[in-house]
């Protein structure tokens, strides 16, 4: 792998890292999302140590000869149980099930990190390696005991993430499933990574020469690995928020008839609230349901519960279902509010006492169903034409 296979995905890290930090300053304690950042951050300090630049960098700057060996296994091991607990806290349960797992991974993985120090710190690596140090010390005493300890530890993750992954993926759906399956394949190129390394090794002590496996395949193994597994992980996320997004902007628009339905009876103090065009789409709904409900509380006094039954009765004998056709009468009523409201221009009826009945305004209305018919239903239309031409049988009309 040359320098920028690297630092190219470092950068991507830390650049995915840095839009992430707002969201985690505003919900620290949400334990999924520090699991997010904790692995974007290691696997970007990974790519960054393990380039031989660096390598050679910080073992100038430290003077010790290999000393980023260590600092690069740490990384790993630390990465491999950052991965771990982002599936722990992904899949939820019980919290604190969730926590006693997660902890159990970082003592775990801390006790590797800690022995990995001791070991270098007890062995004898003077050669400076920046590519081939696994295969060059597989036989130096403390050494190759740290060597063993990070693969041993880096195949315990990914099986373990494999597992976890595939076991996981058989029980869900969509884009979930689709993410957790590529997990799956990045995570075998990663055995496949540590199978090159261990046999590498291996030959070493059997007094062969297979250092190619470990110097040159094994690190374009581990590349594809990685990146195939952050797509993994960033597809369901980014799938699932453009899904809540087109979610969102569809409830906005299928709101617009209702809205413009009550655009001339809500509230001038309502109406004359704006947001920037930069607000998000869940604000967008929010405000527009707010004007809505304004509207439908001025034109309370203007309801008429026996337009309503009516209205039901046509919808059901449409062949509409219960709840659609609650949805018509709400949209046949608020139409014909809105034009009696139109022909009291003084406001005598919103002044007298008692024009409300609980009938009328009892429970909460399907606001995107009731938008819907106001645009689409006959039921509707028929009420329309019946505020219109207030002698002709709305009920017959409706049918």
């Amino acid at each position: 792998m040359d320098d920028p296979d690297y630092y190219i995905p470092a950068a991507a890290m830390g650049i995915a890292l840095a839009f992430k930090l707002p969201g985690m300053a505003r919900a620290w304690r949400d334990p999924l999302l520090r699991s997010v950042c904790a692995l974007l951050a290691l696997a970007g300090l990974v790519f960054f140590f393990a380039a031989p630049p660096t390598i050679a960098t910080v073992n100038r700057i430290t003077g010790v000869a290999n000393v980023s060996a260590p600092l690069v296994y740490c990384l790993l091991s630390a990465f491999s149980a950052s991965c771990l607990v982002l599936i722990v806290n992904w899949r939820g349960g019980p919290p604190e099930q969730t926590r006693r797992v997660s902890r159990r991974w970082i003592a775990g993985y801390g006790v590797v990190i800690l022995a990995l120090v001791v070991l270098f710190s007890l062995g004898d690596a003077p050669v400076e390696r920046l590519r081939d140090l696994d295969t060059y010390y597989a036989t130096t005493p403390y050494i190759r005991e740290m060597i063993l300890l990070y693969l041993a530890a880096l195949t315990v993750a990914g099986v373990a993430m494999t597992v976890l992954c595939w076991r996981w993926s058989l029980q869900v759906r969509g884009w979930l499933r689709i993410g957790l399956v590529i997990i799956v394949v990045g995570y075998l190129f990663n055995l496949a990574y540590l199978a090159t390394k261990f046999a590498a090794v291996f030959a070493r002590w059997g007094g062969r020469d297979w250092d190619g496996l470990s110097t040159y395949a094994a690190p374009v193994l581990a590349s594809v690995g990685a990146q195939v597994s952050a797509v993994g992980f960033c597809l369901p996320l980014v799938c699932q928020r453009l899904a809540d997004s087109w979610s969102t902007w569809t409830t906005y628009r299928q709101l617009g008839p209702l809205w413009r339905e009550l655009h001339t009876v809500t509230p001038r103090h309502a109406r004359a609230v704006r947001i920037a065009l930069w607000s998000p789409a869940e604000l967008r709904v929010t405000q527009r349901e707010s004007d809505i409900h304004d509207g439908m509380l001025s034109l309370y006094p203007y309801f008429s519960p026996e337009a309503r039954a009516s209205a039901y009765d046509a919808a059901v004998t449409a062949g509409s279902d219960p709840a659609q056709a609650q949805a018509v009468a709400d949209a046949a009523m608020v139409t014909l509010a809105v034009r009696a409201r139109a022909g009291d221009p003084e406001g005598k009826i919103m002044d007298s006492a008692g024009a409300v009945t609980s009938e009328s305004t009892e429970g909460p209305r399907d606001l995107v169903r009731m938008s819907i018919a106001l645009r689409q239903s006959p039921v509707v239309a028929a009420a329309r034409g019946h505020a219109a031409r207030p002698e002709s049988d709305f009920h017959e009309r409706a049918r």
